[in-house]
C-alpha cells in the first residue's frame, strides 16, 4: 500500500570506490545472516582499496565485511549480539572467538579488525569512539562510518529506498 512503511529487519550494503567515485548498492536479503555469502559477494566487487559490505540487523548491531588484495578482514560491533543472530555467531566462529557466556552479556564490546578502515582515514582509536556510543543505534552507526568515510548521501539513499 503506498505511504505505509514496512519494517526492515536486516539489510546488507555493498560500497566501494572505482575511478575516484563512490559505489554503493544494496545486496541481496539472503546475505544478512550468511556470512560466507557476503565475504563471497564482496570479493566479486572491484574496487580501488577493496570492497566492503556493511550489514545492519535489527538496529542492534552491525557486521563489516571488508575483502582488500584478498585478505578478508571483519568487525562485530557487539560480540554480545552472538546470544541471538546467527550472522554474530559466524563472524565470532570465523574470527576463532567463543560466543559469550552467560555472565559476559553485561557489557557491549566489538570483535575483529577496529583498524579496518586506517587506511581510508578512519583509525582504530576513532572507530572504538564510535562503537562506545552506547545510546546509538547500528543504523547510525553505519551513517556515521559512511559520512567519515565519505559517502553518506549514496548510502542514505540507498537505505532510505528500504523502507517503502
Amino acid at each position: 500500500m503506498p505511504g505505509q512503511q514496512t519494517e526492515v529487519d536486516a539489510y546488507a550494503v555493498i560500497a566501494f570506490r572505482e575511478e575516484g567515485t563512490w559505489q554503493v548498492g544494496l545486496l541481496p536479503d539472503v546475505l544478512t545472516d550468511d556470512l560466507d555469502g557476503l565475504i563471497a559477494a564482496v570479493r566479486q566487487q572491484p574496487g580501488e582499496n577493496g570492497a566492503f559490505a556493511l550489514v545492519d540487523v535489527a538496529d542492534e548491531f552491525f557486521v563489516v565485511v571488508r575483502v582488500q588484495l584478498g585478505r578478508v578482514r571483519l568487525l562485530l560491533s557487539d560480540v554480545t549480539a552472538a546470544v541471538a543472530w546467527d550472522l554474530a555467531v559466524q563472524v565470532l566462529e570465523h574470527l576463532d572467538l567463543d560466543v559469550p557466556g552467560d555472565d559476559d552479556l553485561e557489557e557491549v564490546w566489538p570483535a575483529g579488525d577496529l583498524s579496518i578502515f586506517d587506511d581510508m582515514g578512519l583509525d582504530e582509536m576513532e572507530m572504538g569512539a564510535i562503537l562506545a556510543d552506547l545510546d546509538a543505534y547500528a543504523d547510525e552507526m553505519l551513517t556515521l562510518l559512511a559520512r567519515r568515510l565519505g559517502f553518506a548521501d549514496a548510502f542514505e539513499r540507498v537505505v532510505e529506498a528500504l523502507v517503502q
